[in-house]
């Protein structure tokens, strides 16, 4: 880090949590201290209840959390804590693009010759800003999920063929089993830039803490914002990128009350 910064922005999943597992105990007290000292924001293309259950379950220390905002799929929700958790805003795909997105993924399903034998839950989710196709549906069990697409191939056909049904969507695989569907030029950088616009936080003051910020990966668009960005290998090394930004965080407030 350069310079201290105002915002630390974190991805969610392969940097503060293992997919669908929780954070773990020791993540989980960095980042309460983390929220003693700084305002923190955590972005994914997951929708809010990846976030309720990974990630704001095992941060117990509420005194701390209105210095956390959530951004669910890439920002175009926006939640800030105020005496609970509260919406801000929501960037909703209209009623008729839902139809006609919802139409098209069931015609190409039912085209693809890649329908499940067996199906857990919804393969559809309306999640407002995002439409998203669970291949085995979404209560699938974890294993099962790895070994339905090892290749790609039976989600890139489909995604394929949406991206040519759908212009003006984006179409992204995800996880192990998902299509994700959502107006075009949603992603990490769009929820920096509202970052920046609603907490008045210029780029430069935000540091960004991502697993995938090569070209192709999902964080890689932040970097085309001007944000400060470390890219992690693993949960570990997230954590020594955090102990490092509370010692410098604390080292600031150290000399500034020193020269008063």
């Amino acid at each position: 880090m350069k310079k201290i910064k105002s915002l630390i922005v974190f991805d969610l999943d392969g940097t503060l949590a293992n997919g669908d597992a929780v954070i773990d105990t020791e993540m989980a007290d960095l980042l309460n201290k983390l929220l003693e000292i700084s305002k923190v924001a955590v972005i994914s293309g997951s929708d809010w209840p990846h976030f309720e259950k990974n990630l704001l379950s095992k941060l117990p220390e509420k005194q701390f959390l209105k210095n956390l905002i959530i951004l669910p799929i890439s920002g175009t929700k926006y939640y800030q804590y105020r005496s609970g958790w509260k919406k801000l805003y929501t960037e909703d795909i209209t009623a008729e693009d839902k139809k006609k997105i919802i139409d098209e993924l069931q015609k190409t399903i039912d085209k693809s010759g890649s329908k499940a034998d067996k199906i857990w839950g919804d393969q559809i989710q309306d999640r407002g800003s995002q439409i998203t196709f669970s291949a085995l549906g979404k209560l699938a069990p974890i294993e099962t999920k790895k070994e339905y697409d090892t290749d790609l191939q039976k989600r890139e056909k489909i995604k394929t063929a949406l991206d040519e049904a759908l212009p003006g969507f984006s179409v992204q695989l995800k996880g192990f089993t998902s299509i994700d569907i959502t107006k075009d030029g949603i992603d990490k950088a769009f929820g920096i830039y509202k970052l920046h616009q609603i907490l008045d936080v210029k780029t430069r003051k935000m540091l960004f803490v991502g697993n995938t910020l090569f070209e192709g990966g999902n964080d890689y668009a932040a970097i085309n914002t001007g944000v400060e960005c470390i890219e992690i290998k693993n949960l570990d090394e997230t954590k020594r990128v955090i102990e490092t930004i509370i010692a410098c965080l604390h080292m600031e407030h150290k000399k500034k009350h020193e020269s008063i």
